[in-house]
């Protein structure tokens, strides 16, 4: 099979740069991932909001978010996903694995959280490039391998962005006339986007831990090197996650959010500090500009989710009541 390497010379720096080249790539398929996901996550937030006679300021500021910002946003995030090591990629999906799980698990039978699918936008893509990373590991042609993974994602996210677009422009109109076919699909099925990202989101996870965990262990020498890694990492996590579940259980606002990505950075960094390298010190203040760069540019569809999972919260805890007391 034809290799974009084969034919040149071996010149000292042609390794690195192609070396480069594969973490671009590997950066630019989870941006593009995290793109498809907040687009599909505007199209639901979007239709759940215009059929809502309360929430219209919503659907307004929704419909208002400039969509020449969507590449650069993918510009910014590729670039800080090829910083980040696979070291600390690996460690934030780890994190971010945990707390979902902690985060389903503490949740009402029948209840989802929305604000999840945004609070996993940089994980996504740090897992994306861990399972690259790790799948092509050695692989003959991994480069070719990247190059059509990034053009088969650039154009999942292009034309998940145009369907939010189009969306947030013309559903009101094609959605009472009737004459448009994707707005009549997403008028009949729209309610099962978020069923199908919590699926396709499960499936991704479950591969970036697997390969998460194997790129971590690769640093060690022997098992009592894994040991003193891991242990504190198991405590630190463990401590963090339940901090994380009290403090947005009591909060009312969205600047929890914001604080949680502080602290749990920090705490990585601190960890980091004594099990770590440098780099990875150095890594983690990266991720930090990731996780915050996510945030802000979602702010708008975070609020509306926000509101949708405390809506949701509101009626099951009258459901659960009535349903009491009839029992009584």
């Amino acid at each position: 099979m034809f290799s974009l390497v084969s034919w040149l010379p071996a010149l000292p720096g042609l390794a690195w740069g192609w070396a480069l080249l594969d973490v671009l790539l590997q950066g630019l398929v989870g941006a593009c991932a995290v793109s498809v996901l907040c687009s599909l996550l505007k199209v639901y937030l979007y239709i759940q909001c215009l059929n809502n006679p309360k929430r219209q300021a919503e659907k307004e500021a929704i419909q208002a978010q400039r969509w020449v910002l969507e590449p650069l946003h993918v510009v910014v995030l590729t670039g800080v996903l090829a910083l980040v090591g696979s070291r600390v990629a690996a460690l934030v999906v780890l994190e971010f694995s945990l707390r979902a799980v902690s985060t389903v698990l503490s949740l009402g039978k029948g209840a989802h959280s929305s604000q999840l699918y945004l609070l996993c936008q940089y994980s996504l893509g740090c897992g994306v490039s861990c399972s690259l990373s790790f799948l092509l590991e050695g692989a003959p042609h991994g480069t070719c391998n990247l190059v059509l993974a990034a053009g088969l994602a650039g154009l999942l996210a292009t034309y998940a962005r145009r369907l939010a677009h189009h969306v947030c422009t013309l559903y009101e109109l094609h959605s009472r006339a009737r004459y448009c076919g994707v707005c009549i699909l997403l008028l009949a099925a729209g309610h099962g986007i978020p069923r199908l990202l919590r699926n396709a989101l499960a499936v991704t996870f479950a591969v970036a831990d697997l390969a998460a965990v194997a790129l971590i262990n690769q640093d060690f020498l022997s098992t009592a090197e894994a040991v003193r890694f891991w242990t504190p990492l198991t405590i630190c996590y463990t401590l963090l996650v339940i901090y994380m579940q009290e403090e947005l259980r009591h909060s009312t606002g969205g600047w929890p959010v914001y604080q949680t990505v502080l602290v749990r950075m920090g705490g990585l960094f601190i960890l980091l500090l004594t099990v770590g390298r440098w780099t990875d010190v150095l890594h983690v203040l990266v991720s930090l500009l990731g996780e915050l760069w996510c945030l802000l540019r979602t702010g708008v569809m975070l609020e509306a989710c926000r509101q949708q999972d405390f809506t949701q919260q509101s009626r099951l805890d009258r459901c659960s009541g009535s349903g009491s007391e009839e029992a009584s």
